[in-house]
């Protein structure tokens, strides 16, 4: 069965949500959780959830309330943490290993970590059982995504076209799938515009799709109770988790 990877912010619009939103995620067949950690300048991510990282910052986000939301959800849903390398360079890579562990994180995905610098803190994931997710882009060369590939960890991201999160663009990735089977047998999972009415389709030759935007689109509607969103973005996980599997 294919599976599915869903994003939020954490402390958006509160923590209290954010857990409810984890576990209500996990109900509705949600495989593993990205916990967002806000940023000022998420660089990868497009509108959407820059809105949701400004707006938990606004209200106060520190790193202190993803340690305590996480050591409530972890337990419950495969998560992994999501962030810019700034916030972990700052606070030292080793105290955030510690802390993950600490938590039960399975993993982090830090996608301004380019590959090369990326290396130097491999081992350090591995020995202390925590995945450092790849990515790979379809503008790699095979001979790139042999040198990315060569110790991934968990689940292989494939970005599904190159820029930002949401923005919906299309790509022929199935020279950059078969590349990346020649040489890893891990899973690929796909993320970037993946959404109710691209799941379907972008699905095809991979493990796993990966949502954010259209997650937090819900979550940014001011015309939804806190309940409506969370029936909102239930419904949503599973019509895309029904159709990744048709």
């Amino acid at each position: 069965m294919k599976k599915l990877v869903a994003y939020i912010t954490t402390g958006f619009p509160d923590l209290n949500f954010t857990e409810d939103a984890a576990l209500a995620l996990k109900e509705a067949g949600v495989d593993t959780l990205e916990l967002g950690i806000p940023f000022s300048d998420p660089v990868a991510d497009g509108p959407i959830i820059e809105k949701a990282n400004l707006q938990s910052l606004k209200n106060g986000f520190v790193i202190d309330d993803l340690l305590e939301v996480s050591s409530k959800i972890a337990k419950e849903i495969d998560t992994l943490w999501m962030g810019y390398f700034n916030p972990f360079y700052k606070r030292g890579i080793d105290r955030f290993i510690q802390e993950a562990q600490d938590r039960g994180i399975s993993g982090f995905i830090i996608p301004d970590l380019p590959h090369e610098e990326s290396r130097f803190y491999k081992q350090l994931f591995k020995d202390n059982n925590l995945a450092l997710i790849d990515f790979v882009a379809p503008t790699d060369s095979r001979a790139r995504v042999h040198t990315i590939l060569q110790n991934a960890q968990k689940f292989i991201y494939l970005v599904a076209y190159t820029g930002i999160t949401g923005s919906g663009k299309e790509e022929d990735l199935s020279r950059v799938i078969g590349d990346i089977r020649s040489v890893s047998d891990t899973d690929i999972f796909i993320g970037f515009g993946v959404n109710e009415k691209t799941a379907k389709e972008k699905a095809k030759g991979v493990d796993g799709v990966i949502v954010g935007s259209a997650f937090v689109e819900i979550l940014l509607d001011p015309n939804r109770s806190n309940s409506q969103k969370i029936e909102k973005i239930q419904t949503l996980a599973r019509n895309i988790k029904e159709q990744i599997n048709e």
